[in-house]
C-alpha cells in the first residue's frame, strides 16, 4: 500500500513502525475470509483490510478520531487471524495497538465508556480487587436481565453474567521443587487467572514439577499490561511490562531461569512482545528482548519435557486454540500431541480458527458481537460430541464455559489428571458420575 507519511512523522519510532507495517498491505483481501467481524457482519471497515485503510488515513494525515472510525477499530478482537492468513506478513497486531494508542489519546469518548474503561482498567489487572469486584457482581446478578435490555447498560450485564456463581480462594505463590531438578521456571502468576480459575495454577506447577522442573514465583511480578494494551493506555502496559522485566531480571540473576512459562496465552503473547513494546527503552530494551525469548506457553515447554505416561480414561477432548496461542503465538501442534499422548482422543471443531469472542475485555465492551461469536463457537464445539472441551486461555474459558453445556477446562488440567493429579474442578462438577 502506498503511504505518503510526512518526513517529520516518520521521525517518530512509532509512526514509522506503523508506515512499514501500512506499506506491506497489499489488498489482497484474504484477511476478510478469516476475519470474525466481517464474516459476522459483511462490512468492509470490519475487516483488517478495511481498518488498515481507516488507519493510514488517521495516522498518516493526524486526523482526530471519529466516532465512526472508532467504532470499527473498537469492533476489532485482536484475534489475530488475519496474521496467519495474510501472504505478505502484515504485521496487524502493532498496527492497530499503535491506532489504539492514538485514539486514546485524540479522541474522548462519552462519559459511561469513559468510566467502563476506567474501572476496568482499576480493577482487572489487580487479583484482589477483581476478587472484590467478582463478590459485588454476584449480589448484583438479578440484576443483569433487566440491563440488558437498556443498550447502554450491555456491558454491564455482561460482567455480571461473567461473574462466576462461587468465590474461590486465592492460590498461593510458593516455590515449589522437583523431586529429581533439571531446569528452573518462573510461572507467571496472572491476574484473572487465578481470581477465577486457581486450580489451573495448582495443576501447572504440578505438571512442571512432574517434568523435573523446580518453579519459582517473581517477587513483584504483576498484570502482564495485555488488558490495558489493547485498551490503547500505552504508558499503563509499558510499567506493567517494566516491572516484570525487573521482578524476572532479579530471579535470571539469583539462580538462573530456563524459561518463563505462562498459562494464559493472552499473557503469553503480550510478554512475547515486550522486547517490540520497550524498544525504544535505553534502560529496559535489551532486558526485554531477554525476558521475551525467555516467555513459553506451558505447552511450549511440556512439549519439549519428558512427563510421564498418561491415562486418557477413554475421554474424548474438544481442543479450542485460543487466538492468542494459534495466531499471536504460532503454538498449533503442541497442546494436541500432549493431550494426545496422554491418552485423550482429540478432536478440532470446524471453524477452529475464528475467536470465540472473548478477546480479554471485548465479551464486556462490545457483547453483541462477542455473543453471536461464543454461541457460534459453542455450537461447533458441541457438534464434536466430545466429553470435556480444553483450551489453553482463561479468557476462553469463562467465554465458552458460560455457553456450552460441556464442562470447559485447562489443557494442564487434563494433562495433570492424566498424570496422576486430581480431576479437573469443571469436570467433577458436571460430571461426578463418571470419575472413579
Amino acid at each position: 500500500m502506498q503511504t505518503h507519511f510526512p518526513p517529520d512523522l516518520l521521525a517518530d519510532p512509532a509512526m514509522a513502525a506503523s508506515e512499514a507495517v501500512i506499506r506491506k498491505c497489499v489488498h489482497c483481501g484474504f484477511c476478510t475470509a478469516t476475519c470474525p467481524t466481517y464474516v459476522l457482519l459483511g462490512d468492509e471497515l470490519d475487516s483488517p483490510r478495511g481498518r488498515i485503510y481507516l488507519i493510514k488515513d488517521m495516522l498518516e494525515n493526524q486526523r482526530a478520531p471519529t466516532a465512526q472510525v472508532v467504532k470499527h477499530i473498537d469492533r476489532c478482537l485482536s484475534c489475530l487471524s488475519c496474521m496467519t492468513t495474510c501472504p505478505s506478513g502484515v504485521n496487524y497486531m502493532h498496527l492497530v495497538d499503535h491506532a489504539r494508542a492514538y485514539i486514546e489519546d485524540h479522541y474522548r469518548r462519552p462519559p459511561t465508556e469513559r468510566m467502563l474503561r476506567g474501572v476496568l482498567a482499576m480493577v482487572l489487572p489487580y487479583p484482589r480487587r477483581f476478587r472484590f469486584a467478582l463478590a459485588l457482581a454476584r449480589l448484583a446478578r438479578p440484576v443483569a436481565p433487566l440491563a440488558q435490555r437498556i443498550s447502554a447498560l450491555q456491558p454491564l450485564a455482561a460482567m455480571l453474567e461473567l461473574a462466576p456463581k462461587r468465590a474461590a480462594a486465592l492460590p498461593a505463590a510458593m516455590n515449589s521443587k522437583a523431586a529429581q531438578s533439571k531446569g528452573r521456571v518462573a510461572l507467571l502468576q496472572g491476574c484473572a487467572e487465578p481470581v477465577l480459575r486457581p486450580e489451573i495454577r495448582e495443576a501447572a506447577v504440578r505438571v512442571l514439577n512432574r517434568a523435573g522442573y523446580d518453579v519459582v514465583f517473581a517477587k513483584g511480578e504483576g498484570c502482564c499490561g495485555a488488558l490495558v494494551h489493547h485498551m490503547g493506555k500505552e504508558q499503563a502496559s509499558l510499567e506493567a511490562a517494566r516491572r516484570n522485566v525487573d521482578a524476572w531480571t532479579r530471579q535470571l540473576k539469583n539462580g538462573g531461569l530456563d524459561a518463563i512459562v505462562i498459562t494464559a496465552s493472552g499473557c503469553g503473547t503480550a510478554i512475547k512482545d515486550y522486547g517490540f513494546m520497550l524498544r525504544g527503552d535505553p534502560a529496559y530494551a535489551q532486558k526485554a528482548e531477554r525476558v521475551s525469548a525467555l516467555a513459553r506457553d506451558i505447552s511450549e515447554i511440556l512439549a519439549d519435557a519428558e512427563i510421564p505416561a498418561g491415562d486418557g480414561r477413554g475421554l474424548r477432548v474438544a481442543y479450542h486454540a485460543a487466538c492468542s496461542l494459534q495466531h499471536g503465538q504460532k503454538v498449533t501442534d503442541a497442546p494436541r500431541r500432549l493431550l494426545a499422548a496422554a491418552g485423550y482422543e482429540v478432536c478440532t471443531p470446524a471453524e477452529a480458527h475464528l475467536c470465540c469472542g472473548s478477546a480479554g475485555t471485548y465479551n464486556i465492551l462490545q457483547p453483541v458481537i462477542a455473543g453471536q461469536l461464543g454461541d457460534r463457537k459453542v455450537a461447533n464445539l458441541q457438534r464434536t460430541g466430545a466429553d470435556v472441551i480444553a483450551t489453553g486461555n482463561i479468557g476462553c474459558a469463562m467465554q465458552i464455559g458460560q455457553r456450552a453445556a460441556t464442562p470447559v477446562v485447562h489443557t494442564i488440567e487434563l494433562l495433570d489428571w492424566a498424570t496422576g493429579g486430581p480431576p479437573p474442578l469443571a469436570f467433577r462438577q458436571h460430571n461426578e458420575g463418571l470419575i472413579s
